[in-house]
């Protein structure tokens, strides 16, 4: 089975010109087929900073009322989405960048509002793996931005690293998937002041431990879920790592044993 290697790269990457720019140079000596996923929220609260909208957070989630939605639909489809392409298209690297309303990509639900009213946020549903290998098996390399739609004519902002985890899971049909989440630590750390305290590979097991004991906290708790989520539903490898280091072997490996 082909190889595609899927990278989801976190916002504050994205945003920093240095880093950016050697995270592109790696992705675009990768071989075979890839995707890119990427965020940018950082951005976008600084947009809406200066176009006078108040950003909204509730445990580390944006709320996402209509006017924030036109922010984060210009910012993470358009100012991101499109400056990775040019970079890429620069690298020699025939990239299209999509939000999940475009061929159709990725359908969500709007979430239900149960405690917390979350807005225009979608909860995936339907990833179309068909038209993505399509493009793949074409030579084209996705930029996915964190936007999906409803098909009922409605964006919405969805977390990236589900983005990531869904495309991942739906590909493992057609393709020996590696996923790569990284971002601006060296993994998951035991010690998250210490970089050089890497965890080299967690099971559920022991990411349970590590969670009821405080070691492992906060965002990187969502981001291990869907790393075990994709492996049982078949993608071949899971990997959080340095942004600087995806192709050097390094950072923690999720394992199902």
């Amino acid at each position: 089975m082909e190889k595609l290697t899927l990278i989801k790269v976190g916002g504050k990457i994205v945003e920093e010109e240095n880093t950016l720019n050697h995270l592109l140079n790696d992705f675009s000596e990768i071989k075979g087929a890839k995707i890119l996923v990427h965020g940018g929220g950082r951005l976008a609260t600084g947009m809406a900073e200066r176009l006078g909208v108040e950003s909204k957070m509730v445990d580390g989630r944006r709320i996402t009322d209509a006017e924030t939605l036109r922010i984060v639909t210009m910012v993470y489809a358009g100012l991101v989405n499109k400056n990775v392409v040019a970079r890429l298209q620069a690298l020699g690297v025939n990239a299209i960048g999509l939000t999940g309303a475009d061929m159709n990509v990725m359908r969500s639900d709007k979430r239900p509002v149960k405690t917390i009213d979350y807005g225009f946020v979608g909860d995936v549903k339907e990833v179309n793996a068909g038209a993505l290998t399509m493009l793949l098996k074409n030579g084209y390399i996705p930029v996915l931005s964190p936007l999906t739609h409803d098909k009922k004519g409605n964006l919405l902002n969805t977390n990236a690293d589900t983005i990531a985890g869904e495309a991942a899971k739906a590909l493992a049909a057609f393709f020996d998937v590696t996923l790569i989440f990284c971002f601006e630590k060296s993994g998951v750390l035991l010690d998250e002041h210490d970089d050089n305290s890497v965890i080299p590979r967690i099971n559920r097991k022991m990411f349970e431990e590590y969670t009821s004991n405080g070691i492992i906290q906060g965002g990187m708790i969502p981001k291990l879920e869907n790393s075990f989520q994709a492996i049982e539903a078949g993608v071949k490898q899971v990997i959080i790592t340095k942004a600087s280091e995806i192709n050097e072997n390094k950072g923690t490996v999720i394992s199902n044993e």
